[in-house]
């Protein structure tokens, strides 16, 4: 049961990415390193809302495990206007998480600043992600991760 769920997540989350690459300039991949490190994409729906996808490895030693988390965000860009485009954001959105012993699922909020460079596709990004784990037990997690990812 747990296979299976794992899977039907990883197939969501793949078949999301090739669909959205095909927008104009919306859709950005890179990668994160942090708790967890891997890919991280970002797809803009609005000026200020996006949502966010990562599928990446904990390398933590206790908790090594596969990571796949997708948020919704609300960006706040009004508040450093010195900057190209330095926006805070903050959303919520859910984590699962997986390695042999256990698959688990867990409610995350996320909290960060993202550098949207001017003259370049790019986003640079740091975000903290506290995550109240679900089943199969309770507990609190933080997720924390820099990356950057370009937009196509």
């Amino acid at each position: 049961m747990k296979k299976a769920l794992f899977a039907l997540t990883v197939l969501f989350v793949l078949t999301v990415f090739s669909n959205l690459q095909a927008q104009d300039r919306k859709f950005g991949l890179g990668i994160m390193l942090g708790a967890p490190t891997g890919f991280s994409g970002k797809y803009w729906v609005s000026e200020d809302n996006a949502f966010d996808f990562g599928v990446a490895y904990s390398f933590v030693e206790t908790h090594n495990a596969l990571s796949i988390h997708a948020d919704y965000l609300y960006h706040e860009s009004r508040w450093f206007p010195q900057f190209d485009r330095l926006d805070f954001y903050y959303g919520y959105g859910v984590r699962l998480r997986s390695n042999k012993d256990e698959t688990s699922l867990g409610a995350r909020g996320v909290v960060g600043l993202a550098l949207m460079l001017k003259n370049a596709p790019v986003d640079i990004f740091l975000e903290l992600a506290p995550v109240f784990k679900l089943i199969p037990s309770t507990a609190l997690n933080l997720d924390a991760a820099i990356g950057a990812r370009y937009y196509f």
